[in-house]
């Protein structure tokens, strides 16, 4: 068996996986190598050092650190990528479930969606700061276009905005989605479309002023502003939930999508639909044997939901 550490080998695949352009992938790999790093208090971390005592007190030492059971999953997983490749490259030993005593689930009992109330509250308050108020204005585009991930609508180009409706394929899946866009959504559509003297020597002409256009989604420097705007939009919920005094609330940009999504489930709303109109890839039995809703009947669905939230007293 060749010499080799877990380091080396990881960071060669990182290095790999950006050449690939799958920049999500590689930034996952190296927050978990560091983390484990950290908890190994080594520079270089061999293949011995992954073996079932220390990852059993590497779970507890993340729980110690009040990391989340999706944030351990997602560590442990990634690491067990790497071993499993070691193992292929024949430079780390098999060893019989090595990885059987950690969690490596998903958590499905962290709730995202919030309750109508505090969704009301959250995206209808009135706030005096500018930056919180765009906040609250991107908030509620999320939720009137079905639960749109916010990576969809920063990367939505005005190409996409055809006759009132948005006609675009997932970022993530490249399911094509096509959304119409509510009359209530409009005033805050046209405080948020970038200038057009902004985006004329752009790479991209996007719809919303959240990117650049300098780069492109598959580079590293159009990856990084992206997380970028992620993080800045995500501190500002926080910001603003805490104006409206929502403490104890976890708020993101998955909020929205979440709270679409249940909000539709506890109003009637066929579960087929739900996930069609969320761009799922999910429910393939069901798709098997069910024509796709058209435009019109996701409309009403989306506006029901617009309804029961905008009138909660």
């Amino acid at each position: 068996m060749k010499e080799s550490t877990l380091t080396n080998f990881a960071n060669k695949r990182i290095i790999q996986l950006e050449l690939e352009g799958r920049y999500s992938t590689a930034h996952l790999y190296s927050n978990a190598l560091r983390s484990f790093t950290e908890f190994c208090g080594t520079k270089i971390v061999t293949f011995k050092q992954v073996n079932r005592d220390n990852l059993k007190q590497y779970y507890q030492f993340l729980l110690d650190h009040h990391k989340k059971l999706n944030t351990i999953s997602t560590y442990m997983r990634m690491l067990r990528s790497i071993y499993n490749r070691a193992i292929d490259a024949n430079l780390a030993p098999y060893i019989h479930r090595l990885f059987h005593d950690v969690y490596t689930g998903i958590d499905s009992t962290h709730k995202k969606a919030i309750s109508p109330k505090d969704l009301h509250k959250l995206l209808y308050g009135k706030t005096k700061n500018k930056e919180l108020y765009k906040t609250q204005q991107i908030a509620n585009l999320l939720f009137q276009f079905s639960g749109m991930s916010f990576v969809d609508f920063a990367h939505m180009e005005k190409s996409n905005l055809k006759n009132g409706t948005l006609d675009y394929c997932r970022v993530k899946t490249g399911t094509p989605i096509d959304i119409a866009i509510l009359n209530s959504a409009y005033k805050f559509v046209h405080h948020l479309v970038k200038d057009e003297n902004t985006s004329k020597s752009n790479q991209h002409d996007y719809l919303f002023s959240i990117l650049s256009g300098n780069y492109s989604k598959r580079t590293k420097e159009g990856y990084t502003e992206y997380q970028s705007a992620l993080r800045r939009f995500n501190t500002n919920l926080k910001k603003l939930a805490k104006t409206f005094q929502m403490t104890n609330i976890p708020v993101s940009s998955y909020t929205f999508r979440h709270s679409w999504a249940t909000i539709a489930k506890n109003l009637g709303v066929p579960i087929e639909m739900i996930s069609e109109s969320l761009g799922h890839k999910s429910i393939k039995t069901t798709q098997i044997y069910l024509k796709g809703f058209n435009i019109a009947e996701r409309t009403k669905v989306n506006e029901k939901n617009y309804r029961f939230v905008r009138n909660i007293i």
